[in-house]
This record gives structure tokens, sequence and C-alpha cells, in this order.
């Protein structure tokens, strides 16, 4: 933009947090369609925990106009697949060189020792720098306990996360991940 005696200044946008995490999630419920379409698991985002404090009819129906959130909420999205319970959260950061820790809170971290210790499958799907990783749980606490960081660098995620590719269907095929970690070693073990 041109101001008086030829200043040039550059307008940006303000920033804005809002939503930055839905084009992942919107990836990721539609890779879970198609898992459920090929009856290839059944994995479901989970709704978040409110109770209505207020509601008006309209002619199309009842408005919710006042809500509260009743309880902290687990991991986003749940499920079966080949007979293992699965639970993972979907993140994303702008940030270019480490994943804050401030992202997961601590009751998120509880959860998921709670599903590894009971033999499920829990991690994290993290969008960074335009890639979409699988960071499985157990690899996430280990590095919590070994570091005292506020943050998870860009460089140990890119070296221990799993690169999950775009395709077409599915969009995000993390189970081709799930399965690499977790099955293969299974079916190793059990071949022995």
């Amino acid at each position: 933009m041109k101001y008086p005696n030829n200043i040039e200044k550059e307008y940006k946008k303000p920033l804005s947090y809002k939503n930055r995490g839905m084009d992942l999630e919107e990836d990721l419920n539609t890779s879970n369609a198609y898992y459920l379409e090929k009856d290839i698991a059944l994995i479901f985002k989970k709704p978040t925990p409110i109770g209505v404090a207020k509601v008006s009819y309209s002619p199309k129906g009842k408005v919710i106009e006042r809500a509260f959130f009743k309880e902290p909420s687990t991991l986003d999205y749940n499920g079966l697949y080949k007979g293992k319970y699965i639970e993972f959260d979907a993140k994303v950061t702008k940030n270019k060189t480490s994943f804050p820790l401030a992202n997961i809170h601590p009751h998120q971290l509880e959860h998921i020792k709670k599903v590894i210790k009971h033999k499920g499958i829990a991690f994290l799907i993290i969008k960074m720098n335009e890639n979409v990783y699988l960071l499985n749980g157990e690899d996430l606490l280990s590095y919590i306990e070994k570091y005292a960081r506020k943050s998870i660098e860009y460089a140990y995620i890119n070296k221990n996360g799993y690169k999950i590719k775009y395709g077409f269907n599915p969009t995000l095929d993390y189970l081709k991940i799930v399965d690499e970690i977790y099955f293969n070693k299974e079916e190793l073990i059990w071949q022995n």
C-alpha cells in the first residue's frame, strides 16, 4: 500500500490460531470415512462433552444459546483396528523449529499413559512444516521424561516420527504407519 511521500507499507492480516487444525481434522475425517466404508477400521472423532445451559426455539428447531464444557476431553479420535483399541489426537503447529508441549494438556498425557498401560495404541498426528507425522505415544512419553523442555524439537519429530503421505483414498493413510509400528512387530513375535 502506498502512503503519502511514496512510503510503502505492507498490510499484514492479523495472525489467528482459530481453526488452524481444521484442515488436518477434515483430512482425518475423510480418511476415517474411507476406512469405515471399506470395512478396514472403526475410528471416529469424539464429540467434546458439553452441557447445555440455555436453549431457545426457532422455526428450524432448538438453538443452543449457552453451553459449557462438562469435563476435559481426552483425545480427538478413538476406535478399533485389527482387534486393537486406538486413540489419537491431531495437532497442528505453525512453529518451524519445535512442537510446543503446551499443545498437549496434562490430562491428555495421563490418558495416553493409561491407553498404553492397557495394551491399546495411542499416538499423536502432528502437522508441522507442511508435513504430517505420526508420533507414537511411547516415543512422546519417553521424550518428555528424558528431556526437561517445553517443546519437542522438529529434528526429533522428523527422525522419530513417521511421515504420513497424502493420497487420494484415503487422504492420510495413517493406518499404514500403525501397521508398520504396531502390527509388523507383533506378527514377527508370533511367528517365532
